[in-house]
């Protein structure tokens, strides 16, 4: 057995027919549960930037053009994938003239966009499916867990309800979708990651993005770390875990991910989210070591 996963870059191969690499950017969004439409603060874990926190602060165009330029010896074909925050959260010219300024080449064969599930409807799908004619389109939908209970705790502002009825509508429109889990929330054990599993099973999503819980400066998570209310996974539960996950995952689903990334000067802990290779050789390893592969106990957690 070659992989034991849908890789993504495998996927991407396959689809494009070479290696395909991602551009992000930060579009200027901001999110509902921040400008006061459902809360402010955001998430517990989310930073003030809303992820990506590396981005520059210029153009769209810029932001493409330099990572064209600076990947250009790498690939040949580029994902431009929309990061920050809720990037469908605005009105639908202003979208249409943002998603517009990434694709300034050819080059370009994918629109990526990160947004929450409450922030779907059918007239941000009808716009999807004017670039979806052009170009191939992907939303990222966070989810985090299927937990509403987790979900209160996190500061979420969105249900599981609202996460199934967004699946259904990108299905309707035929926009390919990937869910965004994590594992380690506050106060979450392993059968809250097997509920997790089982939903997702039912969903008709595409890819999924797996990474642990860090905690990042400045965030209400850091300060319920600081007061020891919260702690981390040690990387030793977080592989078993990435490795449940993808054991008792549907085959067909891509991985797109199985790490998180947050820059070194803005984590907190663990330290070891800092080492992308310690996870990912960490999962494979396991994955060997227990004869494992994506889908293995897939049927029977289905039944």
């Amino acid at each position: 057995m070659k992989y034991r996963y849908r890789k993504l870059s495998e996927y991407l191969k396959e689809k494009y027919g070479e290696k395909t690499l991602k551009i992000c950017v930060d579009g200027k969004f901001t999110c509902p549960n921040r400008d006061g439409n459902k809360g402010t603060g955001g998430c517990i874990f989310c930073s003030e930037k809303g992820s990506g926190d590396h981005l520059e602060e210029i153009s769209i165009k810029k932001q493409v053009e330099n990572g064209l330029k600076y990947k250009q010896n790498r690939a040949n074909k580029f994902i431009v994938y929309f990061q920050n925050y809720s990037n469908t959260y605005d009105s639908i010219n202003k979208l249409r003239n943002k998603y517009n300024q990434a694709l300034i080449s050819d080059k370009i064969v994918c629109l990526e966009i990160a947004t929450r599930p409450d922030c779907i409807n059918v007239k941000i799908c009808e716009l999807l499916l004017e670039f979806k004619k052009k170009i191939d389109v992907v939303v990222e939908l966070g989810l985090q867990t299927a937990s509403d209970k987790t979900g209160e705790i996190i500061n979420r502002k969105y249900s599981l309800k609202d996460f199934e009825n967004a699946v259904k509508l990108l299905n309707k429109f035929e926009i390919e979708c990937v869910a965004h889990i994590m594992v380690g929330l506050p106060y979450e054990k392993h059968e809250d990651i097997e509920n997790t599993v089982c939903f997702l099973n039912t969903q008709q999503i595409q890819g999924i993005k797996i990474h642990s819980t860090y905690i990042v400066k400045g965030t209400e998570l850091a300060k319920l770390y600081k007061e020891k209310i919260y702690k981390p996974l040690e990387l030793e539960e977080y592989i078993k875990e990435a490795c449940y996950i993808i054991s008792n995952l549907k085959p067909q689903i891509v991985i797109h991910k199985i790490s998180g990334d947050c820059p070194k000067d803005l984590l907190v802990a663990p330290g070891w989210n800092l080492h992308k290779k310690w996870i990912i050789n960490g999962i494979e390893k396991y994955l060997n070591d227990n004869d494992l592969w994506q889908g293995k106990y897939y049927q029977k957690v289905k039944n």
